[in-house]
């Protein structure tokens, strides 16, 4: 059985799909909305260390981390959130910046 459909049908479906479809696309989560979990080989690729480094770090609560079963899960962001807090701010050249605190303020 063939069907033909002229220009209009062809519209009109394709008004009827993407109806149907908006409710879906805008209840899923945006790519850059998803959270993003990783096993201790995914994170110790991310931070490029052995997977012993991290499970050492998992074992002194120094990390976060979640347990499923026995595993433990990172998520992404939490780790971001952590490798900032854990930034130590420190200036390449100390003697240049006294010497322009002290040209700055006296």
């Amino acid at each position: 059985m063939l069907i033909e459909l002229d220009d209009r049908d062809i519209e009109k479906v394709a008004i009827k799909v993407t109806e149907l479809l908006k409710p879906l696309l805008k209840s899923s989560p945006q790519k850059g909305d998803q959270e993003i979990i990783l096993d201790v080989e995914g994170l110790a690729s991310y931070l490029k260390v052995n997977k012993s480094w991290v499970y050492e770090r998992t074992h002194l609560n120094e990390i976060p981390y979640y347990k499923v079963g026995k595993f433990p899960m990172f998520n992404k962001k939490e780790i971001d959130r952590w490798l900032e807090r854990s930034k130590i701010n420190h200036e390449p050249f100390p003697e240049l910046a006294i010497k322009e605190r002290r040209l700055k303020y006296g």
